[in-house]
């Protein structure tokens, strides 16, 4: 009989340092990239720098309770999180490959379970950063709006420069991301878990998930940047401007002043 494994995983906010997860779990397995922990109920955690928690084969309360703990222990992991899951069929003898949804294999190692559940984890962290990108996009298209419309931006350039500098952020936060998508050592040294490795990033449709984001955050960018040149422009106008009226204004005093003596 087929044995059905569970992979969830929840993707938070905020980065958190490795050495700050390893200091979480002081007698969990600790690689270069995660934080393996085998919970006491049954079942094991991993921990990701890149802010993301995966659950292989954890029950659904004992889940509840560990992001309660995780929380109440380190700040970083609280706000609200994106959710991704898998259901993995272990059967001996099976064709690998996913089928409805569902990944076949016919073993599962701790070395596969690892690879799972970061791809599973990857798959929840860029749902959080699709959503913050779409927000950019929203605020993006108000401002050419605005400036389709009047022609004009608003002389506050501070603003500007935050959303700038957030857009920049955000992409650097997406390739670091994508720079922890180079294929993991697991799928390396088994050709199997290679194969299993490329159906989860078709499936999870990873590859063209981070292209996308890449080409909306560049558009952001320079879509900002545009908008900054002409509110830049506009402020050089009216300082000209000033600067001319100041020098009339000079002139007629002058003027005034010789008319009265």
């Amino acid at each position: 009989m087929p044995d059905l494994h569970s992979f969830q995983a929840v993707a938070f906010p905020d980065n958190v340092p490795l050495r700050a997860l390893a200091g979480l779990f002081p007698d969990a397995q600790r690689t270069a990239t995660e934080v393996r922990v085998a919970r006491p109920e049954g079942g094991t955690l991993f921990l990701y720098p890149f802010g993301a928690v995966a659950f292989a084969d954890v029950e659904p309360e004992v889940r509840t309770r560990c992001l309660e703990e995780l929380r109440a222990r380190e700040p970083r992991f609280s706000g609200s999180g994106t959710l991704e899951d898998l259901v993995v069929r272990e059967e001996a003898g099976a064709t690998l490959g996913m089928a409805a949804s569902v990944l076949v294999i016919d073993r599962l190692t701790p070395a596969r379970a690892g690879v799972i559940a970061l791809t599973v984890a990857q798959s929840a962290s860029m749902e959080y950063y699709e959503r913050i990108v779409d927000t950019m996009f929203e605020r993006t298209d108000r401002l050419v709006e605005r400036l389709e419309r009047k022609g004009t931006t608003p002389l506050r350039t501070a603003p500007l420069h935050r959303f700038i500098g957030e857009a920049v952020g955000t992409r650097n936060e997406v390739l670091t991301v994508l720079h922890l998508l180079d294929k993991p050592d697991a799928a390396w040294d088994d050709p199997a878990m290679d194969a299993i490795y490329a159906d989860l990033r078709d499936e999870f449709d990873l590859s063209d998930r981070f292209t996308a984001l890449e080409l909306k955050l560049r558009g952001v960018q320079e879509a900002l940047e545009l908008v900054l040149d002409v509110s830049r422009d506009r402020r050089l106008v009216l300082l000209e401007v000033t600067v001319v009226v100041l020098i009339v204004l000079e002139i007629v005093l002058s003027l005034l002043h010789h008319g009265g003596g």
